[in-house]
């Protein structure tokens, strides 16, 4: 599985250079916030970003792209169970909900802290895709921004993707 046409391509588009610590600290505030998980960013390890839960919001307007965040079904559910309750374990909607709304919520909160976007980038809808036998075809990106969280045992990647 590959959340992107290439998601190690490094920065060569029309990225700012505090847009990955921007990413990473939008991703940190949203997960201790929305779910109490308090997010350990990893070392750049050159590793594709893998797990059988992705969720994606697109991003159109001054920026156009997509923020997308991959986990573990098991790291999914915990995650789903601290925002909604125990009864999320094991109810897939749930699970999907909760793991959009925090994509959702990781995209919003990016584009808030640039005053370049804030007002003029829109979001898309979440879209979860459960399952990890899959390739998502997108238009070549011309950046893409990538981070690696740990997570009590699991590892969650967030992902800006940019298009030109």
């Amino acid at each position: 599985m590959s959340a992107t046409n290439n998601p190690s391509l490094q920065n060569s588009g029309p990225v700012d250079s505090e847009w990955q610590g921007i990413l990473e600290s939008a991703a940190q505030e949203v997960f201790l916030m929305m779910a109490g998980a308090n997010l350990f960013l990893r070392a750049p390890s050159g590793d594709s970003p893998s797990g059988e839960q992705t969720a994606m919001v697109g991003m159109a307007g001054t920026l156009c792209g997509m923020v997308s965040l991959q986990c573990s079904t098991e790291t999914a559910a915990k995650l789903a169970c601290l925002m909604l309750g125990g009864q999320a374990a094991t109810n897939r909607g749930m699970i999907a909900d909760a793991l959009g709304e925090l994509c959702n919520m990781v995209a919003g909160n990016f584009k808030a802290k640039i005053d370049t976007l804030a007002d003029r980038c829109m979001l898309s809808v979440p879209t979860v895709v459960s399952g990890g036998d899959y390739f998502m075809h997108t238009l070549q990106p011309s950046a893409c921004l990538c981070a690696a969280f740990d997570y009590e045992d699991g590892v969650i990647w967030v992902l800006l993707t940019i298009h030109a």
